[in-house]
């Protein structure tokens, strides 16, 4: 469980400091707040408290499985703030959801500082910081954004276009932002906007213009966040900006020894999102029109030329992993990457004053186009025996290319862990009865790996008599798409006994949709809400709203949803969630892993299926009064020789195959008799 040398443990006067504060430390404080809280002591929470501490204080990496309802974040923050406070911070809070960066920073952190601060030896202070694209741009709001040619076009201008209505509206709200003091953060926008029309009020690290140049500097959203957060005790992030500020160069968050890692299990998927790149035949045309106005017309030329090879070179290419480029469509890559370079070299200064910031915002922005263009070709190119190229097929802008690393565990290992004492939480933490597999993942492992160790404070929830999970060993197991006619009535029968009240977990929109047909058409009446058909937070509402309706979904259901209460008694989950044989990335990994002699489908697919069996089992008992059944309906679950690694990864709910005792149990949680 734990590897080779510790970090440098935190200053001895900090502890002194920490330890001689009233109450008695983190775990006197702790006590305070729950009590002042109106909770009561949780025997988890305390050893969680403890375990964080310890990290801290030693500078021992840490890995706590803290289950639903231990009341983890406090058990993370009272220990932070005591850190911090003490003169070791600001400690770094990172989130996966935005769902938990509101409660930790509207509820959590208001609630706990009025009871430590007293405590400690200044006020409690706290801030949220994200990437610069997650906050409005005043210049583009008010000077425009450049259109394909470089030129900058005004809002107004593009109303006639599909997005100028959402465009418009996320410019009107950044300025009543700036009226009442707001954060101009993008997810206090309700209702939110698309993609597209945010990059029209935004801008990246990359094309800002800079405070010191930008005429709107000082009222910059971004500007300010960073302000903030370099004065207060906890910043409150996601992982997404952890991921950059650890792998750039350059820093984004305030500098911190500590930091926490919430919703842990997603930290390596997240981290691998940021340093995953894509080459997009279109973002390459459109990178040479807007170079044109700074470079020389042949140049736009041959990079225009190489877009379009590019693009026929791809629709050659049948989507899938690609270990080695075509002949074709390597030349093509080629041709971009040293089209792109000649850009480059040839990208010239505006030609206008340069205190004209409209035009040097337009030139910023082609050159990072152009960049991207030339870093992501090159790496494709470079063959790299760590990344993983493959072609894909979007719904929208047709193919492209994308590259990502076979493993993020040795960035996060040099990049993180070796700068900083990390505490890294979830409620689903151990896989297959063991934190080895999730330390793998993150760069825990192996002879360069620092020291580590794992807790499992369990949970206050008495499983064993609050939940049956059942597994439907009479049916088939199921096939490549869809959901069986078995299997069909066998979920129909289920939410009848259940009348309604179910959570529906799929393994494709395809799936979940066939699901709530057939269920509307063998149960008339019943609430059927299905993914897809609103927005999944407003669906999420409707179901909370109601005891008797029915949520289907794919992936986005799986995690973060909290449905305490009568709403939600049965779980039903279509298959276990394996990764798709072809999925190019797994696939990759697995073939590694064999190769140096392991076994690739235990370590790749079996834990990712593991880990999401726990989060969308885990869905079901969200409170102590919560009573309710998980049921799975695929067989292998009991008869595969994996099944006990995935049984084991999963809370521990009263086991059954018996169909009839889980009808029974189901009937009589709706109120009804046998």
């Amino acid at each position: 469980m734990t590897t080779s040398s510790a970090s440098d443990p935190a200053p001895d006067t900090v502890n002194t400091v920490a330890d001689s504060a009233p109450g008695g430390g983190p775990l006197g404080l702790l006590g305070a707040a729950v009590a002042a809280l109106g909770g009561s002591r949780r025997a988890g929470q305390h050893s969680m408290t403890e375990a964080v501490d310890a990290a801290m204080r030693s500078g021992e990496h840490v890995l706590v499985q803290a289950g639903t309802g231990t009341g983890k974040s406090l058990a993370y923050l009272v220990p932070s703030a005591c850190r911090a406070a003490a003169g070791d911070g600001p400690v770094i809070v990172a989130t996966a959801t935005l769902a938990l960066q509101a409660q930790l920073v509207d509820q959590d952190l208001p609630r706990l500082a009025p009871v430590v601060g007293p405590a400690l030896p200044r006020p409690l202070r706290w801030a949220t910081l994200k990437g610069r694209a997650n906050y409005a741009c005043l210049h583009r709001v008010r000077e425009g954004v450049p259109d394909d040619e470089g030129a900058l076009v005004a809002a107004e201008e593009v109303v006639a276009d599909s997005l100028g209505e959402d465009v418009l509206r996320a410019r009107d709200w950044a300025e009543q932002q700036v009226e009442t003091g707001g954060d101009g953060d993008r997810d206090r926008l309700d209702p939110g906007v698309p993609d597209r029309a945010w990059a029209q009020v935004s801008v990246s690290a990359r094309e800002c213009l800079g405070a010191a140049r930008c005429p709107y500097g000082q009222e910059c959203f971004a500007e300010r966040a960073r302000a903030r957060a370099a004065d207060v005790d906890v910043v409150v992030t996601n992982h997404a900006l952890l991921a950059i500020d650890a792998m750039e160069e350059i820093p984004v968050l305030p500098e911190h020894h500590h930091v926490v890692v919430d919703e842990a299990h997603e930290l390596a998927a997240r981290v691998t999102g940021v340093v995953t790149a894509e080459l997009v035949p279109g973002q390459v045309e459109r990178a040479a029109r807007r170079a044109a106005t700074y470079v020389d017309d042949d140049s736009v030329v041959a990079l225009t030329e190489a877009a379009e090879v590019y693009r026929s070179a791809l629709a050659d290419t049948d989507p899938g992993r690609l270990d080695e480029l075509p002949e074709s469509l390597g030349a093509a890559v080629a041709r971009v990457r040293d089209a792109a370079r000649t850009v480059q070299s040839q990208f010239r200064a505006a030609a206008a004053d340069e205190h004209d910031t409209s035009n040097e915002s337009a030139r910023r922005n082609a050159l990072v186009m152009v960049d991207e263009a030339f870093g992501t070709s090159e790496r494709i190119m470079s063959g790299a025996s760590d990344d993983v190229v493959w072609a894909e097929e979007r719904d929208r802008g047709g193919r492209l290319l994308r590259v990502a690393p076979m493993s993020v565990a040795g960035l996060l290992r040099e990049r993180l862990f070796a700068e900083r004492t990390v505490t890294l939480t979830s409620a689903t933490m151990e896989v297959g009865g063991s934190f080895e597999p999730i330390a793998a993942t993150l760069g825990l492992k192996g002879d360069q790996a620092p020291q580590w160790s794992g807790v499992d404070v369990g949970s206050p929830f008495d499983y064993r008599r609050q939940a049956i999970v059942y597994v439907a060993r009479h049916l088939p197991p199921p096939g490549r798409d869809g959901v069986r006619g078995e299997a069909m009535q066998e979920l129909t029968a289920l939410v009848a006994a259940a009348g309604g009240r179910t959570l529906g977990l799929f393994s494709s929109r395809r799936a979940a949709e066939q699901a709530a047909e057939y269920v509307r058409s063998q149960l008339p009446g019943m609430p059927v809400l299905c993914q897809g058909e609103d927005l999944v937070p407003a669906l999420v509402r409707r179901f909370k709203a109601s005891e008797s309706s029915c949520l289907f979904g794919t992936l986005s259901l799986w995690q973060g949803v909290d449905v305490p209460g009568p709403a939600c008694q049965l779980v039903v989950i279509d298959r276990i969630p394996f990764p798709r044989p072809d999925d190019p990335l797994q696939s990759a990994r697995a073939r590694a892993v064999e190769q140096a002699g392991g076994n690739g489908f235990m370590t790749v697919s079996a834990t990712h299926a593991a880990l999401l069996l726990a989060q969308g089992t885990g869905r079901l008992i969200r409170h102590a009064a919560d009573r309710g059944v998980v049921a799975l309906l695929d067989p292998r679950m009991v008869t595969a020789r994996y099944g006990p690694y995935l049984r084991a990864s999963i809370p521990p709910m009263w086991f059954t195959t018996d169909r009839d005792v889980v009808l029974g149990a189901l009937r009589r949680l709706d109120g009804r008799t046998e």
